[in-house]
């Protein structure tokens, strides 16, 4: 009796291991990375990746991101306190609403990598980036704003890839092992 409790413990124990060993994963056992990088043309994003397609798609869907993303001023000169003058200009969102903002002046693009499995393209997304007086690059945090309300800084260094690690077996196990208290 005590040694099937003591199995059954034991098993029990087990079990998540088991189980998180069949869940699907890279097929080299190395956890998945994002690419990320920050690029001022698609010339640039394709000496850096070495994928000239990817890059171009980026470059043109943050162009069509640009207007909605952009912060917006009520006139040329609010606009130049902050950018470059030859950066302002009109635009038109999405909708048809029409301000005075900075122009795109580069492209973020993140790559989910790792993803080598047949039929599985990496994944990737892009954003608009602006440059402001400072030479500082900013990015849109999701909502227009006024002005800069609606970027966040970023300290990327253009024209450059750099790879971040996320998940892997030993997220995803942490993950499961502190949902149980």
């Amino acid at each position: 009796m005590k040694r099937s409790k003591t199995t059954a413990l034991l098993l029990m124990g087990a079990a998540p291991l088991l189980f998180t060993a069949c869940e699907p994963g890279p097929p080299t056992g190395q956890p998945d990375a994002v690419q990320e990088g920050l690029y001022t043309s698609v010339e640039r994003c394709a000496e850096a990746t070495g994928d000239a397609a990817t890059c171009r798609a980026a470059s043109e869907h943050a162009q069509r991101q640009a207007a909605d993303a952009a912060p917006r001023y009520a006139s040329r000169a609010e606009c130049e306190r902050d950018y470059p003058a030859e950066q302002c200009a009109e635009q038109r969102t999405s909708t048809g609403h029409s301000f005075i903002g900075p122009l795109m002046t580069g492209f973020f693009l993140s790559q989910m990598m790792g993803r080598n499995r047949p039929g599985m393209a990496p994944q990737a997304q892009a954003a608009p980036a602006f440059r402001d007086n400072s030479n500082g690059w900013l990015r849109s945090t999701g909502a227009p704003a006024a002005g800069r309300a609606g970027l966040t800084p970023v300290t990327a260094t253009p024209d450059r890839a750099t790879t971040v690690n996320r998940g892997g077996f030993g997220a995803s196990g942490r993950n499961r092992s502190s949902a149980g208290g």
